[in-house]
C-alpha cells in the first residue's frame, strides 16, 4: 500500500503496472497501452524497501531479483519515473532520507590518500576484460564528444580527444601531467598527435599496468610515462595539466587542495584543463546506490561549488564549455554493448553483477538525458595573457589535428 502510494502521487504522464508479490495487480498513471512499464515484485519487504529509501532500494531489488521488469527494462522503468519527477521533483516519503543525506555529504566525500586509493581501486581494478566489452577501442571512459547524430563510439572518443588536445595549446616538446590517466589512451594520443612528453597518474594498479603496456607496446615509452602516485604528492612543474573525469572522485573537502595543486604544478605560461561531469541544479548528494556499489566516495559538483574555489587559488578561468546530452549518448552506447555482451559479462562475475551494471548504465544515461547532469570543461592559466583573447585557436588546431592522426590501435587485455 505504502508503494502503491507513492506511486500514485508521482505516475501522471505515462503508465505503470505493478504486481505484487501475492500476485494483485495495481495501475498507475494513464490508461494502460502497449507502451506500458509492468514490474512485479517478488518479496512483501521489497515494497517497503523502495517506498522507504528508493535511491538504494530500486537498485538492489533489481540486483537480487526482486523487482523484476514484465515489460520493458530497468531503463524504461526510471525514465518513466524520472520524466513525471523533473528535475527538480521529489519522492514522496524520502524527506527524512533526504535530509541524512545532505548531513552525511561531506563525510561521504572525505577522500584522504589511503582512502582515495581504495576507493579508486574499487570500481577501476575489476577485471579489465568487462571493459573491453563495452568502451571503444581505446579504452576511454568518459564523456565522447559527438558532432553529430551518426557519429559512431570510436569517432566520438576519438573527437573528444582532439578536442581536448586543441584547449591545451600544445606545441611539440612540451610536458604534460594527466591527472587520471585512466588506460593511457589521451595520453598516447598527445604524444603521438601533438609531439608532447605525458606523464600520466593513477591510484588503479590495473590502469596502470594496461598504459603502461599500451605505451611500450607503441614504442612510447621514453615519451609516454605512467605512475601510481596521489596528485597531491606529485612534483614538477608542467607546461600544461588535463584532468578527464577524475575530478568526480576528489570529493567538495579537497577542492581548494586539488586547485591549489593545479596551481602548484603549473608553469606561470602554463594551461590545465578540467573536464568533469557537473550538475545543473545546485549542490546534492550521490545516490545512495551508486555510492556504495560503483564510485564510493564519488559526487558529481555543482558549478556554484566549484568556481569559489578556483577563484581562492588564484587561476584564471579561459574558457568554459558545458557539454548537454554527449554523456547520454556516450552512455547509450556503453548500454547498448554491454547488454549485448551479457554472458561474457556473466561469466566474468555472475548474474547479479550483471544486473547491477546494467542499472548503473541505465541509471547513469537518465540522469544526463533527463535529470539536469551534464560534462563541463574549465580552462585555467596562471596569467591574463598566455592563450589567444578568442576561441579561433581551438577549431584552427582541431582541424590542424584531425589531419595528422595516426589510426587508433589497442590491444585487447588477455
Amino acid at each position: 500500500m505504502l508503494l502503491g502510494y507513492v506511486f500514485s502521487k508521482v505516475i501522471k504522464a505515462g503508465s505503470l503496472t505493478m504486481i505484487d508479490h501475492r500476485g494483485a495487480t495495481r495501475h498507475f498513471g494513464e490508461p494502460a497501452g502497449p507502451d506500458t512499464v509492468v514490474i512485479r515484485l517478488t518479496k512483501p519487504s521489497t515494497a517497503w524497501r523502495i517506498a522507504l529509501n528508493p535511491k538504494l532500494a530500486v537498485g538492489e531489488a533489481y540486483m537480487d531479483g526482486e523487482l523484476v521488469l514484465e515489460k520493458g527494462t530497468i531503463y524504461d522503468f526510471l525514465a518513466l519515473v524520472v520524466r513525471n519527477l523533473g528535475v527538480h521533483g521529489r519522492l514522496p516519503l524520502s524527506g527524512l532520507q533526504r535530509i541524512f543525506e545532505r548531513t552525511m555529504r561531506l563525510w561521504y566525500q572525505f577522500n584522504p590518500e589511503s582512502t582515495a586509493r581504495r576507493r579508486v581501486q574499487h570500481h577501476y581494478d575489476l577485471d579489465g576484460r568487462l571493459y573491453d566489452l563495452f568502451l571503444d577501442t581505446d579504452k576511454q571512459y568518459s564523456c565522447a564528444y559527438f558532432p553529430t547524430p551518426d557519429t559512431t563510439l570510436e569517432q566520438a572518443q576519438l573527437a573528444k580527444k582532439r578536442h581536448i588536445a586543441a584547449k591545451l595549446n600544445l606545441q611539440p616538446g612540451m610536458r604534460v601531467l594527466e591527472i587520471g590517466c585512466g588506460w593511457g589512451g589521451l595520453a598516447l594520443y598527445l604524444a603521438e598527435t601533438c609531439g608532447v612528453h605525458v606523464t600520466g597518474i593513477t591510484l588503479s594498479q590495473e590502469q596502470l599496468a594496461i598504459a603502461q603496456r599500451r605505451a611500450q607496446e607503441r614504442g612510447l615509452s621514453e615519451q609516454v610515462t605512467f605512475e601510481l602516485v596521489d596528485y597531491r604528492k606529485m612534483d614538477g612543474q608542467f607546461d600544461r595539466i588535463v584532468s578527464v573525469g577524475m575530478f568526480e572522485h576528489v570529493g567538495v573537502p579537497h577542492y581548494r587542495e586539488y586547485f591549489d595543486g593545479i596551481r602548484r604544478l603549473l608553469k606561470d605560461d602554463g594551461v590545465a584543463l578540467v573536464h568533469s561531469i557537473g550538475r545543473s541544479d545546485g549542490p546534492g548528494t550521490t545516490p545512495a546506490f551508486i555510492r556504495k556499489y560503483i564510485f564510493p566516495g564519488g559526487y558529481i559538483p555543482a558549478l556554484s561549488e566549484v568556481m569559489p574555489v578556483i577563484e581562492q587559488s588564484q587561476l584564471w578561468v579561459t574558457d568554459m564549455e558545458i557539454l548537454r546530452l554527449h554523456y547520454a549518448e556516450t552512455l547509450w552506447h556503453w548500454r547498448a554493448r554491454f547488454m549485448a555482451q551479457w554472458d561474457k559479462a556473466r561469466a566474468l562475475y555472475d548474474e547479479r553483477f550483471c544486473r547491477m551494471w546494467e542499472f548503473y548504465l541505465a541509471a547513469s544515461e537518465i540522469a544526463f538525458r533527463l535529470w539536469g547532469q551534464m560534462v563541463f570543461q574549465v580552462q585555467l592559466t596562471k596569467q591574463l595573457d598566455t592563450l589567444p583573447i578568442t576561441r579561433d585557436y581551438m577549431h584552427e588546431t582541431e582541424l590542424a589535428l584531425a589531419g595528422r592522426e595516426k589510426p587508433q590501435r589497442f590491444a585487447k587485455t588477455a
